[in-house]
Formats: structure tokens, C-alpha cells, sequence
């Protein structure tokens, strides 16, 4: 059986978050451009996937920089740029940020050392589930991720 996986044509997760795909605003002057995800092979029960980008280098306990969720199980590639213009595929929700908006907010890290982006598809096994990373969590059959650094 193939891996689940995920992956972008957006940057090279071996180099540096390209600055479209950072935050603007507190003190980081990127696009905050959400980037292009295509995952392949889910596990057969899927009913729908979420995403998150999660920040672990972050103080307290990390920090959420997208979450989505009720993505339809027919689809396999979320476009750049869908975030927060309506290109995301009907049903879909995006939750809050840690920077307390909803959609996505690219890295913005305090100046020194880069901190890791793990971004993260859930293939689930409920069509519909909260915005929360528990709910994800606990309904998932099977997540890819990939990890890519940025720092300022």
C-alpha cells in the first residue's frame, strides 16, 4: 500500500520559507500568502482532511499559524493563495490563528533563531468536525506533514 503523503510546488521545504509565504504584521512584513498543498494516497474510510501549520518553536505551547478543516474527501490539492479569498473548496472552514484571525498566518518568528513550520494534512474518518486540534486529532485515520524553517 502507498504512504500517505503530502507535499508543495510552492517552495523547497529544504530552504528558507520564502518571504510571500510569511506574515504581515507583528513586526514581519511578508505576503502572508497561503501556499499551494497536494496530498496523495489517503487511507480508504476517508470523509474528509484538515490542515494545520504548527509552529513548535514558539514560547508557551507552540503556536497555530492555519487550521482547516471539512475539507471534502474528493479533494487532493488546496491552491496557493486560497486562504482568506474564498478559493478553498465548498465546506471547507478555516479556524482562528494564534494571531486571533481566522485563516492563515504565515511564519513570523521573534528575531534569532529560525523556527520549524510543520504543515500537516489529517485524513478523517467524520465528514464535518470543529476547528480545534483535538477534534482533528481524535478523528484522524492517518496525517502527512512536512517541515520547513524560517527565521529572522
Amino acid at each position: 500500500m502507498n504512504e500517505f503523503t503530502l507535499r508543495t510546488t510552492s517552495f523547497d521545504i529544504n530552504q528558507t520559507l520564502p518571504n510571500r509565504f510569511v506574515y504581515n504584521g507583528s513586526n514581519c512584513q511578508g505576503e502572508n500568502i497561503s501556499p499551494e498543498l497536494e496530498w496523495d494516497n489517503p487511507p480508504e474510510g476517508t470523509k474528509s482532511f484538515a490542515i494545520t501549520v504548527f509552529d513548535p518553536d514558539a514560547p508557551e505551547e507552540g503556536w497555530w499559524h492555519w487550521t482547516v478543516v471539512n475539507i471534502p474527501a474528493y479533494v487532493s490539492k488546496i491552491p496557493e493563495g486560497a486562504s482568506n479569498e474564498k478559493h478553498l473548496p465548498q465546506g471547507a472552514v478555516e479556524g482562528e490563528t494564534d494571531f486571533g484571525q481566522k485563516g492563515y498566518g504565515g511564519a513570523c518568528p521573534p528575531p534569532g533563531k529560525p523556527h520549524r513550520y510543520i504543515f500537516t494534512v489529517y485524513a478523517l474518518k467524520k465528514a464535518k468536525v470543529k476547528s480545534d486540534f483535538d477534534s482533528i486529532d481524535s478523528n484522524a485515520l492517518a496525517k502527512a506533514s512536512f517541515t520547513v524553517k524560517y527565521g529572522r
